[in-house]
């Protein structure tokens, strides 16, 4: 009777093997929760949200209101600003672009290619804070609204996680690199990818993860996270950096986290930097 005992617990551990080495040797993220705070969005908005696209075709999504948890917990690597993880709610339905904005949306507006690495199919890069503000600008004045903006870091962070409590949005890193644009994972000569090339977020959203790092509405405070507004946060009302969110394609995978957060001065531009755009639904 041991013998037999020890057969089948044998059988199972080598079957739980070969589970884990047709996984590619990775284990789902821990889903982690926030006493009292329990994601969930409109649910009367049925997956896939409506779309809408302007006159330089540039495509949003709308992101319907809902709670999430913003920042890391105190196991999740690499963390360092991003505490304390807290409980947002997003009151209000806005639009987020389904992509980042490419070279050639940028030009329609601009006039020109700040990009190191010029391909109209990819996302625009080497921009600062200061130079998408002036596009936002032109962007409205062109399409007769004030409605387009930069997503706050709420909202950012909110749609980029898209309902999950993951490090990732598409959960076990074992997946980055069919969903994240990183030039040490998908050998792309240390340039970023076309728009669009990886998978989406469960939103619907594109390169939220990697490609160019985004440049959101918020100045930069790590101490911020602690007294945060519960409802529609926006950020502290003064300071001397702006918050980047999302990774880019040098990066390393705690920079593409969910949580993650960058800064650098409003006037800084690189070629590894560049937006997405929001819009106000109503």
């Amino acid at each position: 009777m041991k013998h037999g005992i020890r057969n089948i617990c044998t059988v199972l551990c080598l079957g739980s093997l070969m589970m884990a080495c047709s996984s590619g040797g990775t284990r789902p993220e821990a889903v982690t929760t926030l006493p009292g705070c329990t994601p969930g969005y409109d649910a009367s908005i049925p997956l896939p949200f409506p779309v809408r696209k302007n006159s330089i075709g540039m495509e949003f999504i709308e992101i319907p209101a809902g709670t999430f948890q913003m920042g890391s917990f105190e196991k999740e690597k690499s963390r360092h600003d991003e505490i304390p993880k807290h409980c947002v709610t997003i009151s209000r339905p806005f639009y987020l672009g389904k992509y980042e904005v490419t070279q050639e949306q940028w030009v329609a507006i601009m006039e020109d290619n700040p990009s190191l690495y010029k391909n109209p199919a990819y996302p625009v890069a080497n921009v600062s804070w200061e130079d998408v503000q002036v596009f936002i600008s032109r962007l409205n004045k062109k399409e007769g609204t004030s409605k387009y903006r930069l997503p706050t870091e709420a909202e950012w962070e909110y749609a980029a996680r898209a309902g999950t409590t993951s490090m990732f949005s598409f959960g076990r890193k074992g997946l980055v690199r069919e969903h994240a644009c990183m030039s040490h994972l998908n050998k792309n000569d240390g340039i970023t990818c076309p728009s669009g090339e990886k998978k989406p977020n469960p939103w619907g959203l594109y390169d939220i993860h990697g490609n160019v790092w985004e440049w959101v509405q918020d100045w930069y405070d790590p101490r911020y996270y602690a007294t945060s507004p519960k409802i529609d946060p926006r950020g502290p009302a003064t300071g001397t950096l702006r918050v980047l969110r999302g990774g880019g394609w040098s990066s390393m995978l705690s920079a593409v986290r969910s949580a993650n957060r960058g800064n650098h001065p409003p006037a800084y531009r690189d070629h590894r930097s560049g937006f997405r755009v929001a819009f106000t639904a109503r």
